[in-house]
């Protein structure tokens, strides 16, 4: 198994005074209360300000993004308010500037919002979510991003792959190879089969964690993970339980979505391949962040013959799930 080579990372040098700072090169006047929030790929913290609203604070994963690159996130942002969405879009200073740069590292501000966690078993939810959704993508294919990348299976599959392989003890790497290799010759196989899809600037990560529901609508944050990839990769996530459920909530987010965009019912066909690819780039997330203490420290069980074991069951049943007939719609 895998072990850190270091105690120490960059973001270790994020100081509550180098925050302060930071925040205070652009302008405002903090009170001194730091508040660090959920998140392990970027910081990202709550800032005090005298006399005004806590903002916040995302400060960029080192050498993740480049700066045209996290600029097309701020883009697609901004173009999704200027469309009246539902959208948390970074700060812009008095010259218009959205990206930050203090003492090596990157950041940017945002305005502080509430809300809580979608009832996504709730399918008048799902309905709105939908047509959200559609308004959402209706923007995305506005224009294309040019730096950003987009989603494959080569790097959400087997470079994911390979960057686990390491991390999974002897004994349970012949069944980790054997399967790996089948699930994404079958993975290739289904997206090879429906290739005329319409991709377009994604949310890319639309899970619950990344939607607020204030005001009986969703609001989208940490648009980080966009990209360019199909419809269907800001649909599918939604999804949970069996089959069957599935596809009655399937059948009420793209009703929502037909209000503003069309669905290609094709792209239906890519929900298990999607769904596969990122069950294994998660696992090579962490594994890519292991040098990073919080990983350790967040995800124990990770470097353990027990989670590999599990990871193949898994993975096992997706096999199984790929094999069936795509969802549909009812």
């Amino acid at each position: 198994m895998t072990e850190s080579a270091s105690n120490t990372h960059p973001f270790d040098a994020l100081s509550p005074d180098l925050l302060l700072d930071a925040v205070e090169s652009i302008g405002y006047h903090c009170d001194g209360r730091v508040l660090a929030l959920n998140s392990y790929e970027n910081r990202v913290f709550q800032i005090g300000l005298e006399d005004a609203t806590p903002i916040i604070a995302k400060f960029y994963r080192p050498e993740r993004w480049s700066d045209a690159q996290i600029l097309e996130e701020h883009t697609f942002c901004f173009d999704a308010v200027e469309h009246e969405l539902p959208v948390v879009p970074p700060l812009r200073d008095a010259q218009g500037t959205s990206l930050h740069h203090h003492a090596g590292f990157r950041f940017a501000l945002y305005p502080r919002r509430g809300g809580h966690a979608p009832e996504l078993d709730n399918l008048d939810n799902l309905l709105v979510m939908g047509r959200f959704l559609g308004r959402l993508h209706n923007v995305g294919a506005l224009r294309p991003f040019v730096h950003r990348p987009t989603l494959s299976s080569q790097e959400f599959g087997h470079d994911a792959v390979a960057t686990c392989t390491p991390f999974v003890p002897d004994d349970l790497r012949p069944a980790w190879d054997s399967l790996t290799r089948d699930l994404l010759a079958r993975v290739d196989e289904r997206l090879d089969a429906v290739r005329d899809v319409t991709l377009l600037r994604v949310h890319g990560d639309c899970h619950s964690g990344n939607l607020l529901w204030r005001d009986d609508a969703p609001h989208f944050i940490d648009l980080d993970d966009a990209r360019m990839a199909p419809a269907i990769q800001d649909i599918w996530m939604l999804l949970s339980g069996d089959r069957t459920r599935q596809s009655q909530q399937l059948t009420d987010i793209i009703e929502g979505y037909r209000e503003f965009r069309d669905f290609d019912p094709v792209e239906l066909h890519r929900v298990e391949p999607l769904r596969t690819l990122r069950m294994l780039h998660f696992s090579a997330w962490i594994a890519r962040r292991w040098d990073d203490p919080a990983f350790p420290r967040a995800f124990p069980w990770f470097d353990s013959p027990r989670y590999w074991g599990d990871r193949i069951l898994d993975l096992r049943n997706q096999l199984a799930e790929l094999n069936e007939p795509p969802l549909r719609l009812l």
